[in-house]
Parts: C-alpha cells; sequence; structure tokens
C-alpha cells in the first residue's frame, strides 16, 4: 500500500517540454513511473522520448486517462496550471515551482477545495515518491526501497537524507509538502492517510521553525493517530527572530521556534530527534 501514489498512477507533466520539465520527467520514467504526456499549450502534436505532448490537461486527460498533474511550470503561469489540472478533475496535482506569489497559490487552493475533485500538494516542494510504484516530482528514485516507513517533510533535501538514512527498512510513500506560508496538502492531511494505510508502521515528521504547524499536527496526533511517530524539527541551532529558508515564518515568542514544536510534539507522544541521524535512531527502535 502507499499514499495519495501508486503502481496505478498515470502521470502527466505540465511543462514537459521546458527544460526542468524535459529532465525531470526523464528521471520519473527511470524510476519506473507511469509518465502518459505532457501539456504545453502551443506544442501539441510533439513528443519527449516517444510521450505525447497536448496543448490542454483536458485532451491529456480524455487521450490518455492520466490521474496525476505534475506542474514544472515558471511561478507566472502557475495559478492558470493548476486551475487547469482542477478543471479537468486531475485527481492529484502536484506542484513543484518555486516562487509562486503566495495569493496566487491561495487563490488555486480554494479554487481546488471548492472544486471538491484535486487535492494540491506544494507549491515549492520536491513532490511525492511511492518507492517502487511511481515518482511524482524531483526526489531521486533510487536512494530507498519500498517499506514500512511513512514520511512527511517541509523540507526536500531533508526528505531525502531520511530516506538514505532508513533505506535499508524502506518506505511506504515519501511526501514532501513544501515550506511556503501556504500549502495544499499539510502535515495533518499526510498523518491522516499514513493512518489509514495498513501498511504504514511507523511515521515520520519532518518540519522546521516558523508557523504553527506542528503544533497543529501535534494536537492532531493526540486525538487521531495511534501509530508510533518520529519527529524531527529543522532549525534548533537557528538564530531567534531570524527567518530561516523556507520556513514560513518569522520566530516570534516560543510559538514557532524548534523547541517549543519539540516540546508540542514530545507531549502527545511523539519521540523527537535533535538531528535527522537521531530521529532515523528512534525510527530503528520502533521497529526493532
Amino acid at each position: 500500500m502507499a499514499i495519495f501514489l501508486d503502481e496505478n498512477s498515470k502521470i502527466l507533466v505540465q511543462g514537459m517540454t521546458g527544460s526542468e520539465g524535459t529532465k525531470h520527467t526523464r528521471r520519473m520514467v527511470a524510476s519506473g513511473t507511469n509518465v502518459v504526456a505532457g501539456v504545453t499549450p502551443g506544442k501539441g502534436g510533439q513528443e519527449v522520448d516517444g510521450i505525447p505532448v497536448f496543448n490542454s490537461v483536458q485532451e491529456a486527460v480524455a487521450a490518455t486517462g492520466a490521474n496525476v498533474s505534475v506542474v514544472f511550470v515558471p511561478p507566472k503561469f502557475t495559478k492558470g496550471a493548476v486551475i487547469e489540472a482542477v478543471d479537468a478533475q486531475v485527481p492529484l496535482c502536484v506542484v513543484i515551482t518555486e516562487g509562486v506569489p503566495v495569493h496566487d497559490t491561495a487563490s488555486f487552493f480554494q479554487y481546488a477545495q471548492n472544486a471538491g475533485t484535486t487535492r494540491v500538494i506544494g507549491p515549492n516542494c520536491p513532490g511525492l515518491i511511492s518507492p517502487g510504484k511511481s515518482n511524482a516530482g524531483i526526489i531521486p528514485g533510487d536512494i530507498t526501497q519500498s517499506g514500512r516507513i511513512g514520511l512527511v517533510s517541509k523540507s526536500g533535501t531533508l526528505t531525502y537524507q531520511m530516506m538514505f538514512e532508513l533505506r535499508d527498512i524502506g518506505f511506504s510513500t515519501c511526501v514532501g509538502i513544501g515550506g511556503d506560508p501556504i500549502i495544499g496538502t499539510t502535515h495533518i492531511d499526510a498523518l491522516a492517510a499514513f493512518q489509514a494505510d495498513p501498511n504504514t508502521e511507523v511515521i515520520v515528521m519532518i518540519g522546521e521553525i516558523g508557523g504553527d504547524a506542528e503544533e497543529r499536527a501535534a494536537a492532531f496526533i493526540k486525538d487521531n493517530v495511534t501509530k508510533p511517530v518520529v519527529g524531527y524539527v529543522a532549525g534548533f541551532t537557528a538564530p531567534e527572530g531570524k527567518t530561516m529558508g523556507h520556513a514560513g515564518a518569522i520566530v516570534s515568542g516560543s510559538s514557532g521556534t524548534a523547541a517549543a514544536k519539540q516540546s508540542a510534539l514530545e507531549a502527545v507522544g511523539v519521540k523527537v530527534g535533535k538531528t535527522p541521524s537521531e530521529a532515523a535512531r528512534l525510527v530503528r527502535e520502533l521497529l526493532k
């Protein structure tokens, strides 16, 4: 089993003819992903490595039955691309693009919510992978294997590190949700899905300083998650009052600091590592 993405996923790539789209399409295909279509307005009828390109998402879905869209378009076109995927009722839309205006994200996320047919992951995220089944985005496909751990992370790089640290045990699905202030799929959404997935035995949750997403996740875990959860919060050594990387918010007062997030998580029984390696060790202990 896996969440959101599995061997039945048929992927279309919006922006496949661009340099990033082409490069990562090839990487997805190399890791066994079923990429069935590309979409670039005005380039319909072309092919990329034998994969047909269409002018619109609607056309691509009608011709191929695609049920996942991965978005590799520039920030100013991202809102339109997501709305197009929602209008075509694509069940999953994975937005890799970085630098999308927050106003645009708020707009397309609300549009997707109102439509009720499309889950958005991202923006500014590495995507998600169900090892051995499908890989939608930019996560390296060869650093881990299929297994019993579910991973949800705000940080792309830390997603890869955790996958590598626990590669011998393997993962059901790894979801990079992105670190922007507004994102389509949250820690809570992924926690609920992993809780419901019979093959996920342990959940790893990676957060970072800023905002209150991890505190809200802790409250959700307390009431809804019975599986063991291991946490890691990036930013224990960050200077106070600084916005770090894509933390999404300035650390103010105690809310938003790594220590506050650690306290909130530990209060509901989550084991929290001070480093990614320590978090990996905690997972190993739980699975012994």
